[in-house]
């Protein structure tokens, strides 16, 4: 499989690479200090047009798909960014562009993607405190009345609930003792917000702190039927559209971060002398940030894979799944052992190492847990009995 970038793609790794050297490590742990947003970081995305990489250009956007938009965020995250480079993208350009150019009506299309490429924001509101990585368990119930849907239930996990205008709200139209099967009865909804209806409460929360992260609850909820994305009670078959992607966006995320904090401890361990040599010339030093450096490159080619399946709209979930995995082993142990490098300074907050540890770490944890990849992988590459 060819891998060699195209024009374009080297153009959006350039301008990526440019924007990240306005916006690097010293901008980020002042903003998690603060637990500030860092608007000027969201405007100069904007103004690269990066939320509308995944938007097709009829509505304004680049046109090109998730091989792109992943190349954008590993690059941002790897020449400083950390997280926030992958993370605000996320939100509104797979949350809410790609959702919607895959699933979206003429109308929906014409309303959200246009403004979505000039910088709208979005959020996921699909995670509940009692389902948690079983989605297919959420309890958020859509009652029709008339021409509308009234939604109650809770969200939690929804992080930038704050700032965005719209929402992509997943929901029961058929409870799951009464759907004909399992991956039956949800609906996704097209929420405007903010919304009186719609009560917010901040979770405090380990780091990313420049983004902040809610418990969403939802009181009769008025929603037009025409806000409905896509098919009524088939929404488990869209919402992969975007958990996939999810994922994705992720890994990029995970190989990003290791490959900056190798940077970081590179530099380091050249300048830093301890009994008379550099401590880059000791293996023990040498061989671990080599060895997480074979394993990242080794997960950023089965992520582009995973990207490239899904561009060309064939099945990416095995690879998806398989790239997260990998990237979250890879990216974990990197930083690890960046820190490691580092000693004692690894701890301290100046040298930035420690934050990407915490930014990192999430990521074992979401979008999806690294248990619940391995379980797939196990029942649906490897044949395997379901494990849970």
């Amino acid at each position: 499989m060819d891998f060699e970038l195209t024009a374009e793609q080297k153009m959006i790794v350039e301008t990526a690479a440019d924007v990240a050297r306005d916006f690097g490590p010293e901008y980020w742990r002042e903003k998690d200090k603060k637990h500030e947003f860092p608007e000027d970081f969201w405007k100069s995305l904007v103004k690269a047009g990066f939320p509308g990489i995944v938007i097709p250009e009829s509505y304004g956007g680049g046109g090109m798909g998730m091989s792109e938009m992943i190349l954008a965020m590993e690059t941002l995250v790897s020449e400083g960014c950390g997280l926030a480079g992958e993370w605000f993208l996320c939100l509104s350009s797979v949350f809410g562009g790609l959702s919607i150019a895959k699933h979206g009506n003429e109308a929906q299309k014409q309303k959200y993607l246009p403004q979505i490429a000039k910088g709208l924001e979005f959020c996921l509101a699909l995670t509940e405190p009692d389902a948690g990585t079983n989605t297919l368990n959420i309890s958020t119930m859509a009652v029709r009345d008339g021409d509308d849907f009234v939604v109650n239930g809770q969200k939690m996990f929804i992080s930038g609930a704050d700032r965005a205008k719209g929402m992509l709200l997943v929901t029961r139209t058929t409870t799951l003792e009464k759907a004909a099967k399992r991956t039956l009865g949800l609906t996704l909804f097209l929420v405007d917000l903010p919304n009186p209806t719609v009560e917010i409460i901040p979770i405090e929360k380990h780091g990313i702190n420049y983004s902040k992260t809610f418990e969403v609850y939802i009181t009769d909820l008025r929603v037009p039927a025409e806000n409905l994305l896509g098919d009524m009670d088939k929404g488990w078959y869209s919402v992969l559209d975007t958990l996939n992607p999810e994922r994705m966006s992720f890994s990029a995320a995970a190989c990003g971060l290791g490959l900056l904090a190798i940077k970081k401890a590179v530099d380091y361990a050249k300048e830093r002398k301890v009994f008379d040599a550099p401590i880059g010339s000791h293996q023990a030093v040498q061989f671990p940030l080599a060895e997480a450096k074979a394993r990242i490159e080794a997960a950023r080619l089965l992520n582009y894979k995973a990207a490239l399946l899904y561009d060309k709209g064939q099945d990416c979930g095995a690879e998806a799944n398989m790239a997260k995995v990998a990237a979250v082993e890879a990216g974990t142990d990197a930083v690890f052992h960046a820190m490691q490098t580092f000693g004692g300074y690894g701890y301290a907050v100046e040298y930035d190492v420690e934050r990407w540890w915490r930014e990192v770490n999430l990521i074992r944890l979401a979008p999806v847990t690294h248990q619940m990849a391995l379980a797939f992988i196990g029942q649906h590459v490897l044949g395997m009995p379901k494990s849970y």
